[in-house]
């Protein structure tokens, strides 16, 4: 072919848009709403009053040995919702998660069957602008959480006055319309509208921080982590991956609950502290060892909680699994709530040893004078006698 007919020759046509046969959107909010919840009286409750029965399960595509949980969560089936999307609504599949560290875990899941690419993705921030923070959604949040907390109070175990709350979003592809490898699909579509919101171009510094948090296992799967989205790409329809993201962002849930709570209460303590300390002489031991009590089994107490919470998931053999946990635990900084709750908890035990010297040292020093004042009033009769 000469020059002038390459020149004139059409441009290939691009690809067409991939389409998505199949898969899920996963909008996750999680409540913190008690000390602890018996996971088996929970059990026995629900099945005594629901239609459907719950179901206690742990990981279903990973041997026990490499990957389980401590104590597997309860899984609770709710009625469906109708979500306004902009399209006449859609309905969604609710579930409930409830973990024994005091957790509760609220699933709303959209079906997704042949849709473009870019419709997936607009679908994607669709439920997240109907049910995310900040929204009008959350009475319905609430009452899905009343309609689970209902039924279980009387396994929960000291209910939690105030509730924090995490969301996280899940876009998972379990078939498209031709099979592709992880890399083959990083070419063909673009993720960042579906991790961001965004619909402007991203830097391409920003892009490859997006993109940072990939992994894959086989050739033809994919997982990219953001802070509050995940894509899942999962020919096989494990939810493995799904169930571990999930447990991270429960654990960090319950370590933000036990921080905002050694935050407010080393205030009180410290004014404690000197309220102790102006406390007349004769009564500040004892004033002295029962707060001292007190902070020990605040420590003790929180102690416990938080390695509750660390074990919820115990990982051995599970390389893959095991990388993905760890890369969601450390971008959700889950690493680094817990070292400011391990540094509070220090001066806890701090201001507790240094009570429990106090406590000792003013008991000390009232024996020192009771018996000084002994020997001095037997001095003073035994003069009086002569």
């Amino acid at each position: 072919m000469s020059a002038a007919a390459e020149a004139v020759a059409p441009a290939a046509d691009p690809p067409a848009e991939l389409l998505v046969r199949a898969g899920q959107l996963t909008a996750l909010r999680l409540f913190d709403i008690a000390y602890a919840i018996d996971l088996r009286k929970a059990e026995a409750l629900w099945a005594a009053r629901a239609p459907r029965a719950g179901e206690r399960r742990g990981l279903t595509g990973t041997p026990p040995k490499a990957m389980s949980f401590g104590d597997p969560p309860l899984i609770l089936p709710l009625p469906p919702v109708r979500l306004p999307l902009g399209d006449g609504g859609a309905e969604a599949q609710v579930t409930a998660r409830i973990y024994d560290f005091g957790v509760v875990s609220l699933a709303v899941t959209l079906a997704v069957a042949d849709l473009p690419w870019s419709g997936f993705a607009a679908r994607a921030n669709a439920l997240q602008q109907a049910v995310g923070p900040g929204t009008a959604a959350g009475a319905l949040w609430r009452d899905l959480l009343d309609a689970v907390r209902g039924p279980l109070r009387e396994a929960i175990e000291r209910p939690a006055q105030t509730h924090i709350e995490e969301d996280y979003l899940l876009a998972v592809v379990n078939r498209l319309e031709e099979p592709l490898s992880a890399e083959a699909l990083l070419g063909r579509v673009d993720l960042i509208p579906l991790l961001t919101g965004e619909s402007r171009p991203l830097s391409a510094g920003a892009q490859a921080e997006l993109l940072r948090q990939r992994f894959s296992y086989y050739t033809d799967d994919l997982v990219v982590l953001t802070w509050d989205r995940a894509f899942l790409y999962e020919p096989r329809g494990d939810t493995d991956v799904r169930d571990v993201l999930e447990v991270a962002n429960a654990q960090l849930l319950e370590m933000r609950f036990y921080d905002e709570l050694l935050d407010a209460e080393l205030p009180r303590i410290y004014d404690t502290v000197e309220a102790a300390r102006r406390t007349p002489f004769l009564l500040s031991a004892r004033r002295y060892a029962r707060l001292a009590r007190r902070l020990h089994g605040l420590v003790a107490e929180v102690t416990e909680l938080t390695e509750h919470a660390d074990n919820a998931l115990q990982v051995t053999e599970d390389v893959y699994l095991a990388r993905v946990y760890a890369a969601a635990m450390a971008l959700f900084r889950v690493p680094v709530v817990g070292a400011a709750i391990d540094r509070k908890l220090a001066t806890l035990r701090e201001t507790y040893q240094a009570l429990y010297d106090e406590a000792h040292s003013s008991r000390a020093e009232l024996l020192e004078i009771t018996v000084v004042l002994l020997i001095t009033l037997e001095v003073v009769l035994s003069l009086v006698r002569h």
